[in-house]
């Protein structure tokens, strides 16, 4: 990879609540970065500044392409950009 390919979008997937002991929400969290260990703490940051007390990440990989559906094609859109996109869901009980 040279320094005019782009970096591929990271994607890393796991649960995250709002307070301790609070039902789980499932997250997906898109963003750019250097490596997995650099991926994984900007991810933490994020999700702290988003006012979520716990989190429990599962899977990190990078993207094959461009998602299919919303929220995540707009979330993929921001990672491009630079931002740290999370998308949260009711997780399956």
């Amino acid at each position: 990879m040279n320094d005019n390919d782009e970096k591929p979008v990271t994607i890393i997937t796991g649960r995250v609540w709002r307070k301790k002991g609070a039902k789980p929400e499932g997250v997906h969290i898109m963003l750019v970065a250097p490596d997995d260990d650099s991926a994984v703490r900007s991810a933490l940051e994020a999700l702290a500044k988003e006012g979520y007390a716990e989190a429990e990440l599962d899977q990190i990989g990078d993207m094959q392409g461009e998602p299919d559906d919303e929220p995540h094609i707009s979330a993929y859109q921001g990672a491009l950009e630079g931002e740290v996109s999370i998308v949260t869901f009711n997780e399956p009980l």
